[in-house]
């Protein structure tokens, strides 16, 4: 089985990682990081510029990657970067790909703060092609 983990920066995303490694020890697995400039801080872009912006977005992913690395030992799994709204990038890419289920971490959030933040999760588990596991 392919597993495809979408990686972040957050706790939930560290424990969807940790959870597919635990749980799917002798799948294969994928995990990706989504850069979405369209979330970049005020200002931000026009002053650096999108080339720029994306160059250090994909500089904090491959840290991020290599810190998924160290921590988690001698399990191994691929990597992926990506661009776009992570929702979208993530089905995306599923739907490119040889993936036979997706693992996304969730914050949990309810009522307004979810109906105002929105839910990649749940996005992610509504169009997706797979399985979806959300993990919290």
């Amino acid at each position: 089985m392919h597993l495809l983990v979408a990686l972040d920066e957050s706790e939930p995303g560290w424990a969807a990682l940790e959870y597919a490694l635990s749980e799917h020890p002798d799948d294969d697995l994928t995990a990706v990081h989504v850069v979405d400039l369209s979330e970049s801080g005020y200002g931000e872009v026009g002053h650096l510029g999108t080339g720029t912006m994306l160059e250090q977005r994909r500089e904090q992913a491959m840290e991020l990657f290599e810190r998924a690395e160290e921590q988690l030992g001698t399990q191994s799994f691929d990597t992926e970067l990506i661009e776009g709204r992570p929702a979208r990038a993530i089905v995306n890419y599923a739907r490119e790909q040889p993936v036979d289920r997706i693992i996304i971490g969730s914050h949990g959030r309810t009522g307004v703060s979810r109906a105002l933040l929105g839910s990649v999760a749940e996005r992610v588990a509504r169009r997706a092609p797979v399985p979806v596991t959300i993990v919290r």
